[in-house]
C-alpha cells in the first residue's frame, strides 16, 4: 500500500514538470507575441532552464542520497510553486527567465530523486523498464495536458493579452497538491549510498563513471536524442503559427499530437520491449522519424492564411507531422532503462545526474539551432536539418549495445563501490 502511495506521488510530481518543463514552446510564442521579443531572443528560454538542470545535477546528484529523495523532491515542488505564483504578479519576459530557471534547479533535484526512487521500488530489469516507461508515458501526458491548459488562456484574438499568465494559478496550486501528498507519503531510502564514503568521494565515483566506454556512448546518445525532442518539441507551436498559418491556440493545441504520440508510444514500450529487444525497435523508430520528416514537410509549403480555418479545413501537415512523437517515443526510456538496471542502487542517482546533465545540454543545444535556422532561413529548414541528429544517434545506439553486448555492463556495475 505504501508503494502505490509513492508511486501516486511520483506521478504527480512528474506530472506538473512535465507541463512546467515543456511549456517552453508555448511561452516562446507568447512571449514573441505579448512582448515584442526575437526569436532568437526568445529561444534562450530553454537555456534559462537545461543549462541551471545541468549545473545542479553535477554538483548534487551524487550528494542526494545524503539529503534524501523526498527531501529534496519537497523543496523543487516548493520552488517551483513560488515561481509560478511570481508570473501573473510580475509580467514581464525576465519573469519567463526566472520561471524557468527555478524550474531547471527543481528539476535537477526532482529528477535525480523520482529515477533513484525507482530503483529502490522496482526488482530486476523488466520490472525496472516498465516501470519507467509508465513513468515517462505519464510525462508525456502531463505534457499533452499542458498544451490544452495553456491554449484554455491564450487569447488568439489579442496576442499581446498577458491572460495566458493565469494558467500559472492552475499550476501553482497543482505544484501543493503533490507537495501535500508526498509529504504525507512515507519512504524508505535505506540502501542508496554506501556507508562509509565521504561526499568527495561519492562525488569523484559519479565522475568516474564517464570512463567506461558504455557510460560515454550512453550519454552522446541521451544527448542527440534530447536535441532532437527538445528541438522540435520547443518549435512546433511557432512552425504551425508561421508556417502553417494557425491561430495562435490553435498551434498550441496541434503541437499536444507531438505529446500525444510520446504518451501513448511510451505508455505502450513496456509492452512491446518485453516481447522484443530494445536494439532493432529503436532502429525501426528511427528510421520511421526520418521517413515521416522527408514525406511531411513538402506538404507545409506554401500554405496560404485562411481566417476561417478550423480543425475540418487545417493543413494536413498540422496532424501528421507530430506524429513523429510516436516513433521517437520508445527511445528515451529504453536507453536509460538498459542503463540503469545494470548498475547497483547506490549508483543510480550518480547516474542519474550525469542522464540529467547531458539531457539538459541536448535540450538547449536543440532548441537553440532550431531557433537560429528558423529565424534566418525557415521553419521547414529548421525541421529538415533534424535528419542529421536522428543518422547521428542512429549511429551511437549500433555502439552502445556493442558495449551492453560486449561486458561492459558487468565493468561499470563494479566500478566505484
Amino acid at each position: 500500500m505504501n508503494n502505490q502511495r509513492i508511486l501516486l506521488s511520483l506521478f504527480a510530481i512528474y506530472f506538473v514538470f512535465a507541463i512546467l518543463l515543456n511549456s517552453v514552446g508555448t511561452v516562446i510564442l507568447q512571449v514573441i507575441n505579448t512582448y515584442g521579443v526575437s526569436k532568437s531572443a526568445a529561444s534562450v528560454l530553454e537555456g534559462f532552464k537545461d543549462i541551471p538542470i545541468g549545473i545542479v545535477s553535477f554538483l548534487v546528484a551524487s550528494q542526494l542520497p545524503r539529503f534524501g529523495f523526498k527531501r529534496a523532491m519537497l523543496m523543487g515542488l516548493a520552488i517551483v510553486t513560488g515561481a509560478c505564483i511570481a508570473m501573473p504578479l510580475l509580467p514581464g519576459f525576465w519573469t519567463a527567465k526566472l520561471l524557468f530557471l527555478s524550474v531547471g534547479v527543481a528539476f535537477a533535484l526532482v529528477k535525480v530523486a523520482v529515477y533513484s526512487t525507482v530503483g529502490l521500488l522496482t526488482r530486476g530489469p523488466n520490472e525496472h523498464a516498465s516501470m519507467v516507461n509508465t513513468l515517462e508515458g505519464v510525462f508525456m501526458v502531463g505534457v499533452l495536458s499542458g498544451y490544452w491548459l495553456f491554449s484554455a488562456f491564450i487569447d488568439s484574438a489579442n496576442p499581446g493579452s498577458t491572460a495566458w499568465l493565469n494558467v500559472y494559478w492552475v499550476l501553482a496550486a497543482i505544484c501543493l497538491f503533490a507537495f501535500i501528498l508526498l509529504s504525507l507519503t512515507k519512504m524508505d531510502e535505506s540502501g542508496t549510498r554506501v556507508e562509509g564514503t565521504s561526499p568527495r568521494q561519492d562525488f569523484w565515483a559519479m565522475i568516474k563513471l564517464m570512463a567506461k566506454p558504455l557510460v560515454y556512448i550512453y550519454v552522446i546518445s541521451v544527448f542527440i536524442y534530447v536535441l532532437i525532442e527538445q528541438g522540435i518539441g520547443s518549435w512546433l507551436p511557432t512552425f504551425n503559427n508561421e508556417i502553417l498559418k494557425l491561430p495562435a491556440a490553435m498551434s498550441v493545441q496541434a503541437a499536444s499530437i507531438f505529446a500525444a504520440g510520446l504518451a501513448l508510444g511510451r505508455l505502450g514500450a513496456g509492452a512491446i520491449m518485453r516481447r522484443l529487444h530494445w536494439y532493432p525497435v529503436l532502429n525501426v523508430c528511427l528510421l520511421a522519424m526520418a521517413l515521416l520528416v522527408v514525406l511531411t514537410l513538402p506538404l507545409s509549403s506554401d500554405v496560404q492564411a485562411n481566417p476561417d480555418i478550423n480543425w475540418f479545413n487545417a493543413p494536413i501537415a498540422a496532424f501528421i507531422l507530430p506524429l513523429i512523437g510516436l516513433f521517437m517515443a520508445p527511445i528515451y526510456p529504453a536507453i536509460n532503462s538498459v542503463m540503469l538496471s545494470s548498475l547497483p542502487t547506490h549508483q543510480h542517482s550518480a547516474m542519474t545526474g550525469l542522464l540529467v546533465i547531458f539531457s539538459a545540454l541536448g535540450g538547449t543545444t536543440g532548441s537553440l539551432i532550431t531557433g537560429s535556422v528558423f529565424e534566418a532561413f525557415d521553419g521547414q529548414v529548421a525541421f529538415y536539418l533534424s535528419l542529421v541528429p536522428i543518422s547521428v544517434i542512429l549511429i551511437s545506439l549500433y555502439f552502445f549495445r556493442r558495449a551492453v553486448e560486449g561486458g561492459t555492463v558487468e565493468n561499470s556495475a563494479r566500478l566505484a563501490v
